[in-house]
């Protein structure tokens, strides 16, 4: 059966299945619910742990034979496996089959898998459906900015804690969707002693800015689209000193490798992948990146930094903008 994250806690309550996938891009939420199963089963006598990276050379039937293999000082056992959303292959999926038909499984043994967000195709596989008939499957979606007020309200919750709505919404901007900074700077509240609920004027005064970008985080946004993201990021980028030459360093090494998202974490891959079909051709957004350093050098006519945000508002698609080397034209033909 499929379970929502926020009701995995119910469904442990009621009893574990023998089999557990929890999958998706936010590490912090994967982490945790894979945790909170471990708790559950640890309650429940499963004192041994083993763990399996997914990786070349790794052979699913191992499962089977770990399974079959318990320790002198331990009665059951969980079988933790870690992976990717790619390294499914026939005898994964012939394993996970026969561990749900209950021919290599047993009730002493909890096998739990965590793997980055699955694809269309991977959850209307046999091995998925599989699953989903014999134990629990968590997916986690990536959490949409209106959802985070939301979910950081919980969180203060679960830690004692409560917050005004003016505090939310600004603590949801500051952390910009980074779930793990929002989850540090809410431990830091936990360990001071502010009155409750706690206001806006009370959170600026105790937190320290957490939107520390890097002009990877500028690339990403200005590639997935994100105009006034990849505008914001490349400000705070130039008022905290980082160097021009520096930022498009970054700039051009990513665009040189669109079409080459292998090894990439998942996120990133399917951003460049995205957005290597959107443009044209990245030769052309190379050429004004070339434009935009010899200004930094003096070479040409205008302002680099300003260069730079129209060449990343042009890659985030943001409508009636034109590249840099146009409004140099324009300029010089005045």
């Amino acid at each position: 059966m499929q379970i929502k994250p926020e009701q995995l806690s119910s469904s442990l309550s009621r009893g574990l299945q023998t089999i557990y996938l929890v999958s998706g891009d936010d590490t912090l939420l994967v982490e945790e619910a894979c945790d909170e199963i471990i708790a559950a089963a640890r309650s429940q006598g499963f004192t041994e742990r083993s763990i399996h990276h997914v990786e070349p050379g790794f052979h699913w039937y191992d499962i089977t034979n770990d399974a079959a293999s318990m320790s002198l000082f331990a009665e059951r056992k969980i079988l933790d496996l870690r992976l990717g959303s790619g390294k499914f292959d026939k005898e994964a999926s012939e394993v996970l089959r026969s561990w749900c038909d209950g021919e290599t499984s047993n009730s002493d043994t909890l096998l739990m898998l965590r793997t980055d967000r699955l694809q269309p195709r991977q959850r209307s596989s046999a091995w998925f459906k599989a699953i989903e008939q014999a134990g629990g499957i968590v997916l986690i979606w990536p959490m949409s900015p209106r959802d985070m007020p939301r979910w950081l309200e919980a969180r203060l919750t679960k830690r004692g804690l409560s917050m005004d709505r003016d505090g939310l919404s600004y603590l949801a901007d500051r952390v910009e969707g980074n779930l793990l900074a929002a989850a540090q700077e809410i431990e830091k509240l936990a360990l001071q002693d502010l009155p409750q609920p706690i206001s806006q004027q009370t959170l600026i005064a105790s937190l320290e800015d957490t939107s520390r970008f890097t002009s990877f985080d500028m690339i990403d946004a200005a590639m997935a689209g994100d105009a006034v993201r990849a505008r914001k990021v490349l400000h705070s980028l130039k008022q905290e000193g980082v160097s021009l030459f520096a930022i498009l360093g970054a700039l051009t090494s990513q665009l040189r490798r669109l079409g080459q998202s292998r090894g990439l974490p998942p996120a990133r891959a399917r951003i460049l992948e995205q957005f290597a079909q959107r443009v044209s051709s990245p030769l052309t957004l190379l050429a004004e990146c070339a434009v935009i350093d010899q200004q930094g050098k003096g070479q040409r006519f205008g302002d680099a930094w300003v260069s730079l945000e129209q060449l990343v508002l042009v890659m985030a698609g943001t409508v009636g903008m034109v590249p840099p080397s146009v409004y140099q034209r324009r300029l010089r033909g005045r």
